[in-house]
């Protein structure tokens, strides 16, 4: 029996961790962290209480912040936990800056790194993701991969040793998840929404919210489009957005941010989705949802290789006509698994331990 430190921040790391500790308990003593990257209860404890999250069993309430400031907060709580506790893993999962100071932390103090989600490329370094994403994937032991193409990443920097293709363990929390969202009302019910007949929105990174003209121009593409759009509203875009006193057209429903369950089910009852984020993009391929991104990179380009999802650079023709267009192609082959990924982890740690 391994004694595990998982290191969690954010919402796509609360996804993941939920299959994966589920499992990886019945074998290990696993500590549960959460460093408190978001800190708003429906981008965290929200999520803990619907996806059966065990409680962190420590809390380090770092919060927002600069990246230098909020990645050396969190390396001096997670040091201090790690020359405590002793663990003989870290685990990891994803991108951010938790998933940095996890890793920088325990490559300094010797303890070995299991990064779940590893070698995926955006390859755009002025993104911070991609520069948490490389540094985390050098310092690993264990290197848990969603797809051939992350290991072929992997392989072309040197990295072939403890590198395992073990499909996406989100796979394993949307199969939970989308049984969840159809018992009962839904938030499409509740909504009045007719299925297949709305855009869903998400916009959260930097490269959108902190320049004025990219916000202006997806906003601008917003509101010209002719069908209902949902727009669940991140902290920080909600922040941009009334800092810059932009404002939206009747048929722009603002949301606060969505729990799992309920932002399954709006993503599986839209036309399309136009978002930013990583994780929808590949939740999207699962649902059979058209994705439009907001950006001019993917780290999932199997989505776009297979033509369901779109690479939309901030403009309001591009947003528009994209989402207008957008359709579901007529296959849709098995990527990143169909489930599993959560047991063929733990099964993996458990060899090395």
């Amino acid at each position: 029996m391994a004694r595990i430190l998982t290191i969690v921040g954010a919402r796509p790391q609360f996804i993941k961790a939920a299959a994966v500790s589920h499992v990886l308990r019945r074998q290990h003593d696993e500590q549960l962290v959460h460093t408190g990257q978001h800190y708003d209860d429906n981008m965290s404890a929200l999520f803990f209480r619907q996806l059966g999250i065990p409680e962190p069993n420590h809390h380090l309430d770092i919060g927002s912040g600069a990246h230098g400031r909020q990645t050396g907060r969190m390396m001096e709580a997670i040091e201090k936990l790690m020359l405590d506790d002793r663990p003989d893993w870290m685990l990891l999962y994803g991108d951010t800056n938790s998933t940095l100071a996890g890793a920088l932390v325990a490559a300094k103090l010797d303890v070995p790194v299991a990064h779940v989600e590893a070698g995926l490329r955006s390859f755009n370094r002025q993104m911070p993701e991609e520069i948490n994403r490389v540094l985390t994937d050098h310092v690993s032991t264990l290197l848990f991969c969603p797809s051939n193409v992350a290991v072929a990443n992997l392989a072309a920097e040197g990295l072939t040793k403890g590198v395992y293709d073990v499909g996406d363990v989100m796979a394993d929390s949307l199969q939970l998840a989308a049984a969840n969202a159809v018992q009962g009302e839904t938030v499409v019910q509740r909504l009045g929404l007719e299925v297949g007949g709305y855009a869903l929105v998400t916009v959260h990174r930097a490269e959108n919210t902190d320049i004025p003209e990219r916000l202006q121009a997806i906003v601008d593409a917003i509101n010209a489009m002719p069908f209902p759009v949902i727009f669940p509203v991140h902290p920080r875009t909600r922040a941009a957005l009334t800092a810059k006193g932009l404002e939206f057209r009747a048929h722009v429903r603002l949301l606060e941010p969505q729990g799992y369950v309920d932002m399954v089910a709006l993503l599986a009852g839209a036309r399309v989705v136009c978002t930013d984020s990583g994780g929808l993009q590949k939740e999207a391929y699962w649902l059979a949802t058209p994705c439009v991104t907001l950006r001019t990179e993917t780290e999932w380009v199997e989505t776009v290789t297979y033509g369901w999802n779109v690479l939309a650079p901030p403009s309001v023709a591009n947003i528009v006509e994209m989402a207008v267009n957008a359709t579901a192609p007529a296959t849709r082959p098995e990527l990143y698994g169909e489930g599993g990924a959560s047991e063929r982890i733990a099964e993996i740690i458990g060899a090395f331990a």
